[in-house]
């Protein structure tokens, strides 16, 4: 009886890691086709496109319209939305001349940032150690990162603290609003980010050969990866989301492999799995909340 007992219970956690996989190598892959609309239209079009067209989408799916903002909710789904609006735009800056893999690893050091604040164990400052080494490698300072474009590198980590205030303001939005926040946030970031684009592209934005393509990565990059990350979050545990997610940066550095050619060196993706490992090891010791009573 408990062979076919340990078969299901294997069998109902490969489908939510499956998808949750799939939504890491979407977000990769989308950005990676996104870069290739920069000769075209600019970072700031492309993202005004990306974060347009992902805006319609949500709003088309979840309909926030039906649900309506309080005033303490209003200010966070705002910040929220700007937030968002403004990671994105950091992002692609930074994607014009920072490969792949290491501007994600950059980025990624706000969400870790947010998951060690107040950590005051041991094992969190060696988590905090791991990811500092990684950063060390990988930005332009002290002779270890050349090649590494520093302005490149200051979008990206930029990247990263506008992550880390989406993440702390869209679960404050998030608890009052549930889905419909990502949609009025994606809205929001539409608004901040179009101008931009619009004033660097102009008309170029309405070529009917780059629609399409921006419309295949706002679904690669936004409505496909946050619709299986919903699936898989409500099937899996919060430590093992964590850890999944934690791979990210390695995902990101092997798409840019694949679809554009960018070769890292040895040093590179030993600062790249540095970060991996900080994130893993934070999200796998973190502690677990006390259950509620009742």
């Amino acid at each position: 009886m408990a062979a076919p007992k340990v078969a299901q219970a294997a069998g109902s956690i490969l489908l939510p890691v499956g998808l949750l996989l799939i939504a890491i190598a979407s977000i990769q892959s989308g950005a990676s086709l996104a870069k290739t609309l920069f000769p075209a239209i600019g970072a700031q079009g492309t993202v005004a496109l990306r974060v347009l067209f992902a805006a319609i989408l949500l709003m088309l799916i979840f309909r926030p319209w039906r649900v309506r903002l309080t005033t303490v909710g209003l200010r966070s789904v705002i910040v929220y939305g700007i937030a968002l609006g403004c990671m994105n735009l950091t992002f692609y800056m930074a994607l014009r001349t920072v490969p792949l893999g290491v501007a994600v690893a950059l980025e990624f050091t706000g969400p870790l940032a947010v998951a060690l604040f107040g950590s005051r164990r041991p094992t969190d400052f060696l988590w905090v150690g791991l990811a500092v080494a990684g950063l060390l490698l990988l930005l332009p300072v002290g002779g270890f990162a050349a090649g590494i474009d520093p302005v490149g590198a200051a979008y990206a980590l930029t990247a990263g603290v506008c992550w880390a205030l989406y993440i702390l303001f869209g679960q404050k939005a998030g608890a009052v609003h549930g889905m419909q926040t990502a949609a009025w946030g994606s809205l929001i970031a539409a608004i901040v980010v179009l101008p931009i684009g619009i004033h660097h592209a102009g008309t170029a934005l309405l070529d009917p050969a780059i629609l399409p393509v921006a419309l295949t990565v706002a679904v690669l990059s936004t409505a496909l990866p946050y619709s299986l990350e919903m699936m898989a979050l409500t099937r899996l545990p919060t430590r093992t989301f964590g850890t999944l997610m934690s791979v990210e940066p390695a995902f990101a550095a092997l798409s840019g492999l694949l679809f554009m050619g960018e070769m890292l060196t040895p040093l590179q993706w030993t600062a790249i799995g540095a970060i991996i490992c900080a994130s893993v090891g934070t999200t796998a010791t973190a502690r677990r909340a006390p259950a509620s009573a009742g």
